[in-house]
């Protein structure tokens, strides 16, 4: 487990909201049936050799979803932090580094890597299997916001909210976008020689405002990715996050690959 004690970069600015599209209604995709979303957030990176077995036991828990009642959303968020110490990490960001920072108030272990955040309510080592199973089963037993994701037309997706749970304070609903399927041979550092297989990598993390005074939001969004992410192992998930608390509680995934079919259909 390595502790962050480097001066971290400030939070990037993402140019606000995205712009809202006109869209027709659409069918969202539920999650599997009787299963509660999770978001699992592991801080990581290449640079740090205490972070693979990190990694692959979040790797572990997306494909293979063994708690009962709950369905595991990872993403893999790459800090910036380790990149001076001699190898820069190419799916690193500062605003992960700042993200993993505002939760830091909330946790008595401060941030380090790996550090797995779940549901914004607990922290622990990401690669303690046992205890993240742990996690991921209690924060399944709370009540959840109703989250749809759908993609009603090419290049869109649209997220709904509503019922939030009872006593929800002010909350914001962020986009982001996860990769599949990504490796770096590392060249230098601590894991200098290592072929690196990572969990869902986070490529964005987008606001897209607040959710209303009524309980209620809806955005349609563009679907503006990356010109090197491939699009079969792109997934799009949102979350629902108390604003000062920092807890998760509402949350959906969609694979983006099969929905932009059946949209263009």
């Amino acid at each position: 487990m390595k502790r962050n004690t480097l001066l971290l970069l400030p939070l990037l600015g993402l140019g606000g909201a995205a712009a809202l599209l006109a869209a027709r209604p659409a069918v969202p995709q539920a999650p599997p049936a009787g299963r509660v979303p999770v978001v699992v957030e592991l801080f990581t990176s290449e640079g740090c050799s205490s972070c693979p077995a990190a990694d692959a036991v979040l790797r572990e828990l997306e494909s293979t979803q063994p708690v009962p009642g709950a369905e595991v959303i990872a993403l893999g968020e790459h800090v910036d932090y380790w990149n001076r110490l001699g190898w820069p990490d190419p799916f690193s960001s500062a605003q992960f580094s700042a993200r993993q920072r505002a939760y830091a108030s909330h946790f008595a272990e401060g941030n380090y890597t790996p550090q797995a955040v779940v549901s914004g309510r607990a922290e622990l080592v990401g690669s303690r299997r046992p205890q993240l199973l742990h996690a991921v089963a209690e924060a399944a037993r709370l009540p959840q916001a109703t989250v749809a994701l759908s993609c009603p037309a090419p290049g869109a997706v649209q997220v709904r909210v509503s019922h939030l749970p009872p006593g929800t304070a002010a909350a914001e609903v962020l986009l982001a976008f996860t990769e599949t399927n990504l490796a770096t041979q590392v060249g230098r550092g601590e894991n200098a020689g290592r072929l690196l297989r990572h969990a869902a990598v986070a490529r964005a993390l987008r606001p897209l405002g607040p959710v209303g005074a009524d309980g209620t939001f809806a955005a349609t969004v563009p679907l503006a990715t990356g010109a090197s992410w491939q699009a079969k192992h792109l997934r799009a998930v949102a979350l629902v996050q108390e604003i000062d608390s920092r807890r998760i509680v509402g949350a959906a995934s969609l694979p983006l690959a099969a929905s932009q079919a059946t949209a263009a259909n």
